[in-house]
C-alpha cells in the first residue's frame, strides 16, 4: 500500500499524461452536465416552488423520489433511449461523450430542481404576498425570488457538480469506459483497481478527493458570505431602531 501510494504521488508530481487526461475529461463532462442541469433545473424548480396547479402534490412526490434514483438506473434508461432500437437511436450517441453528458444531466436535474423549489417556496412564504400585491404573476415571482436566493442557488449548483463528478454507474453504462475517449475518474478507478493497477487508481482517487474538498470549501465560503451579507443588511435597521 505504501509503495502504491508513493507511486501515485509520483504520477501526480510528474504530470502523468494519461492520468491528467482522465481528470480533464471528467471535469469537462461533469461541468457541461451541471451547466445544462442548471439552465433547465433552476427555472423549472423556481416555477414549481411558486405556482399552484392541479397535480402539484404528485409532481413533488415524483421529484423527491427521483432524488434517490440510483445512477445505474439512470444509465439503464438513457442506454435504452440511445440504443439502436431505442427512440433516440438515430442520434448515434451511445458510447460517446454526448451520451455521458446526457446521463449525468438526467441524474442531477432532479437535484437542482428539488433544492431550487425548496428555496423559492420558502422565500415565497416570506415575500409572496407582497409581490402579489404589486401584480407579479407566478412566472415573475419565481424569477424574482430565484434572483433573491442566488447565493444559496450557487451552493445548489456546487452540490449538483459534486453529485455528477462522483457518480460511476450511469457514465459507465452509456459511455462504455473506452480508454482515451469515455474513461473518467470514477470509471477508471473501478477498472484499474480490478486490474490491480493501484498507483493509477490511487492517484485518480486523490484528485477526486481534492475536487470534493474544494467543492465543500466553496460551499462553506458561500454560506459564510451569505450570512455576513444578511448580517450587514440587518445592521442598519438595528441601528435605526
Amino acid at each position: 500500500m505504501g509503495e502504491s501510494l508513493a507511486t501515485a504521488l509520483s504520477l501526480l508530481r510528474e504530470g502523468d499524461a494519461a492520468l491528467w487526461q482522465i481528470v480533464a475529461r471528467s471535469l469537462w463532462i461533469s461541468g457541461l452536465s451541471t451547466a445544462l442541469a442548471t439552465l433547465l433545473g433552476i427555472p423549472l424548480g423556481a416555477w414549481v416552488g411558486v405556482a399552484r396547479f392541479r397535480g402539484r402534490g404528485l409532481t413533488l412526490s415524483v421529484l423527491n423520489t427521483s432524488l434517490a434514483l440510483p445512477s445505474v438506473v439512470v444509465g439503464l434508461l438513457v442506454y435504452l433511449l440511445l440504443s439502436r432500437s431505442g427512440p433516440l437511436g438515430f442520434l448515434g450517441w451511445l458510447f460517446s461523450f454526448k451520451a455521458m453528458v446526457l446521463a449525468q444531466t438526467v441524474l442531477i436535474l432532479p437535484v437542482v430542481m428539488a433544492l431550487t423549489r425548496q428555496l423559492v417556496e420558502d422565500a415565497e412564504r416570506t415575500h409572496g404576498e407582497q409581490l402579489q400585491s404589486l401584480g407579479a404573476g407566478p412566472g415573475l415571482r419565481s424569477l424574482l425570488l430565484a434572483w433573491d436566493a442566488r447565493f444559496a442557488l450557487l451552493t445548489v449548483v456546487i452540490a449538483a457538480f459534486g453529485r455528477a463528478i462522483s457518480e460511476v454507474g450511469a457514465v459507465m453504462i452509456v459511455g462504455g469506459n473506452i480508454d482515451g475517449f469515455t474513461r473518467v475518474m470514477t470509471t477508471a478507478i473501478a477498472l484499474e483497481t480490478s486490474k490491480g493497477d493501484l498507483p493509477l487508481a490511487l492517484g485518480l482517487g486523490l484528485v477526486l478527493l481534492m475536487v470534493v474538498l474544494v467543492l465543500n470549501l466553496l460551499m462553506a465560503a458561500l454560506r459564510r458570505w451569505r450570512e455576513e451579507g444578511d448580517s450587514a443588511a440587518r445592521w442598519p435597521q438595528a441601528g435605526a431602531l
